[in-house]
């Protein structure tokens, strides 16, 4: 599924790149893309011993902003730098990083696309239908989150968005609930990325959570996306977390590396995210301007506080 065919916005995003491969990493000795070439042979026999992680971040990495690396060579990486997942995976993915001792995330399960989702009801059917269809699938690839989203305003107030997503979900829930899987709405920003896309600000996705009140809904929160909408990160993530489910990260501006070019401070939030007693995963988003490996090593080290 895409999560998107529109481009709205000439900044990096993951519907540019959703049908390439990407996997997640960090090395116990310092790898390149290039020097992981040649030495995927469909097990980690013989592979350098992951690298000790602290773990009181859970991390992941989302395939798409990796789409020159195949997904076992990112497994392996993954793997041998600490990770344990690797975040948005197609179906025909999902069983793919259990080869490097990996789960997926998070997975694409039908849950409709950026513009088009649960905000019309003329959607709901068909979410539905796959949602039926493919959380037991991912249930059984032990695949702990799915993903969906609000669709776009198209004119709709926010306040009869906030009503048709809370029907929708309300269909869907027991899915999940029976097969123990979470569904996370994800909430992105309408101002530079995903320009008229619904979910945009905190407050409007807690109202749906807070309606539909279940343990496996939940929201997606982004972290780049949502301080571009409205900052204030760590209060705003502690006062909600009983409504996230997961996070992603990616520098802000441009959704590049998490390094001293941009605004977010990513150990003080992380250091937030621990304070909350979060047990879910967090997955880096953002898109290597640098070699990509190297970049994501760094981004982790940050990050396991």
């Amino acid at each position: 599924m895409k999560s998107s065919t529109l481009t709205l916005d000439p900044m990096p995003n993951r519907r540019t790149f959703l049908k390439s491969s990407l996997a997640a990493a960090v090395a116990a000795t310092p790898l390149s893309a290039a020097s992981l070439n040649g030495q995927i042979s469909g097990n980690v026999s013989g592979t350098p011993a992951p690298t000790p992680r602290k773990n009181r971040i859970h991390q992941s990495v989302s395939r798409w902003c990796y789409k020159d690396i195949p997904l076992d060579q990112l497994c392996q990486a993954s793997a041998q730098m600490g990770l344990v997942g690797i975040d948005l995976l197609e179906i025909s993915e999902w069983n793919v990083p259990a080869r490097y001792g990996l789960i997926c995330t998070m997975g694409y399960c039908g849950g409709g696309t950026i513009p088009d989702a649960l905000n019309r009801t003329e959607n709901h059917d068909a979410i539905e239908a796959a949602f039926r269809k493919n959380i037991p699938l991912a249930a059984k690839a032990k695949v702990p989150n799915v993903i969906t989203f609000s669709g776009n305003r198209r004119g709709m107030s926010d306040d009869e968005g906030a009503k048709n997503t809370i029907i929708g979900l309300n269909r869907v829930k027991k899915i999940a609930e029976d097969n123990g899987v979470t569904i996370n709405l994800e909430l992105l920003n309408s101002k530079r990325n995903h320009h008229d896309y619904m979910a945009d600000h905190t407050a409007w996705g807690v109202r749906v959570m807070s309606e539909v009140n279940s343990p496996h809904v939940k929201l997606l929160y982004d972290i780049y996306h949502m301080q571009i909408m409205e900052g204030d990160l760590i209060a705003t993530i502690s006062e909600n977390i009983q409504w996230l489910g997961h996070f992603h990260t990616g520098g802000v501006p441009g959704r590049h590396e998490l390094d001293d070019t941009q605004e977010v401070q990513w150990d003080a939030v992380m250091r937030g995210i621990v304070a909350t007693k979060f047990n879910g995963y967090v997955a880096h988003e953002f898109v290597p301007t640098r070699d990509p490996l190297t970049s994501l090593r760094q981004a982790v080290d940050l990050c396991d506080v």
